[in-house]
């Protein structure tokens, strides 16, 4: 009877490891650390994604995540020692920016085939025994890997099964996704994988990403012995021309992307944290706040380039108005959503002769039945002397709107502006860029209360397109009409 529960206990486990790498990486991090995988969506996402590669279904695939979020652990160590036990004969390129990182995520991929669980459910997977070096590596069935960093010499190896003529290969493609779909895995040949191609501090430099972009062309995705070889490429995003960059705009439409920004949007706008068990959403606020470049291209995917941020330093900011300020006048400026891709911006603000201190922001893509009162209610609230409506498309239905609901509530004196913009906006957002800096001063936490604001803000790029401009263009009609309603002014 033992024996019969220590079989079955052993099927069900050579079994379930093989179904999923989730499953795979699960039952051996156990195994070999002690302790859980702690697992989270985007760790199922990738590995969904990567099950699809084992299956077949795609053959180049490009994984954007942020460092320290388990890619190493599930996409190298335990991606190809779980092809080595659904096939011991499946080959492996492994690169990184370094050998170092190269070297040490191949006795990875080796501590775990070495391991005892391991060997303990798949004792035919076995490494060769005058196979000592990290670098490269053979199990007894012909398979193996090689290590090397992406500026290394790969020679005398392929990954993947050596192409067959085109008629053979055809066929066992499709024999292949018939076995596969009635659950039969006929071996999996092995891949290329890319972790990190070029070190985080030489993204910036112009010769580096060429290089390593040159070298990808002329010589990494020649390192395949078949068509049907999978190529993963992960990583963080560090330039908008690194290889990521590049292979997307030479090889369009040929790669499937699955790209992880750490700080997610639900369907409603709201923001929430990828991976609470590593950084909560707060923690993620004051990184993006800390060094915004960096936060973009590390954790949110989005490779902004350093030198091109039209608003190249600090906003001012207030704890407290200055209660010496003289002659102050409540204001508002709203930007209404011309598309339906655009944000209605709505800011308050005290404005007084020297400078202007921002008060409340409503920063939204809700339709305008629902901005209309929520504007109405934020000018109300703040007793706005003045609110003043952007539009070029529907902004006087909705100044009208929102003036109705104020006077429903009381307000009497307030006094509403609307107005046509026929000015070029770039030309005006670029040549008042250094009087927002100069004249707007936001509250010291501005950043934490209105984060896709302040987002949009601190990335507006000088040069290039932009995806959304809402923002600087508000800002930029708040220092067009500086100082030219002090017949409104009210005091304190």
């Amino acid at each position: 009877m033992v024996d019969e529960l220590n079989i079955k206990e052993w099927k069900f486990n050579r079994l379930n490891t093989q179904e999923s790498l989730l499953n795979h990486t699960r039952y051996f991090f156990k195994e070999l650390y002690g302790r859980k995988f702690v697992v989270n969506s985007h760790h199922e996402a990738v590995c969904e994604l990567l099950d699809r590669v084992i299956k077949g279904e795609v053959t180049k695939v490009m994984i954007n995540i942020a460092p320290r979020y388990g890619k190493t652990e599930i996409a190298v160590k335990n991606f190809i020692s779980h092809g080595l036990a659904l096939n011991p004969a499946s080959k492996y390129i492994h690169l990184s920016y370094s050998d170092d990182l190269a070297l040490d995520n191949s006795e990875g991929v080796k501590a775990i085939v070495e391991h005892e669980a391991y060997q303990a459910l798949f004792p035919e997977v076995q490494i060769k025994k005058d196979s000592k070096a990290k670098k490269k590596w053979y199990t007894t069935a012909g398979g193996g890997v090689y290590a090397t960093s992406t500026a290394g010499q790969v020679t005398g190896f392929g990954a993947g099964h050596v192409d067959k003529e085109e008629d053979e290969e055809e066929f066992l493609s499709e024999l292949d996704s018939l076995l596969n779909q009635i659950g039969i895995n006929t071996g999996f040949g092995g891949a290329l994988v890319i972790d990190d191609p070029i070190k985080p501090e030489d993204a910036d430099s112009e010769d580096r990403r060429n290089r390593i972009n040159a070298r990808y062309d002329s010589t990494i995705k020649n390192r395949v012995n078949s068509r049907r070889t999978p190529i993963i490429l992960m990583g963080q995003r560090t330039h908008d021309n690194d290889l990521c960059g590049y292979l997307l705009k030479n090889e369009p439409g040929e790669w499937t992307v699955l790209s992880l920004p750490c700080i997610q949007e639900d369907s409603n706008g709201g923001q929430y944290a990828l991976w609470p068990f590593k950084h909560k959403l707060s923690e993620l606020i004051t990184l993006r706040t800390q060094n915004p470049v960096v936060f973009e291209r590390q954790m949110q995917q989005n490779p902004t380039p350093a030198e091109g941020f039209l608003y190249d330093r600090p906003f001012k900011t207030y704890e407290v108005i200055p209660v010496t300020v003289k002659k102050p006048i409540r204001k508002n400026y709203t930007d209404t959503a011309d598309e339906g891709s655009d944000f209605l911006c709505s800011i308050d603000y005290i404005e007084t002769d020297t400078a202007m201190y921002v008060t409340d922001i409503l920063f939204t893509q809700a339709s305008m039945e629902t901005t209309e009162t929520q504007t109405a209610k934020m000018v109300w609230g703040d007793e706005v002397d003045v609110c003043r409506v952007e539009s070029n498309n529907g902004g006087k239905g909705f100044q009208r709107n929102v003036e109705k609901q104020v006077r429903l509530l009381g307000n009497l004196r307030m006094r509403f502006v609307w107005f046509h913009q026929g000015e070029n906006k770039y030309a005006r957002i670029f040549t008042n860029s250094n009087t927002v800096l100069n004249l707007i001063h936001f509250p010291k936490d501005w950043e934490a209360r209105w984060p896709k604001f302040a987002q949009q803000v601190k990335t507006y790029m000088a040069v290039g397109k932009n995806a959304h401009d809402d923002a600087p263009d508000t800002l930029t009609g708040m220092v067009e009409f500086f100082g030219k309603d002090k017949s409104e002014r009210v005091f304190l």
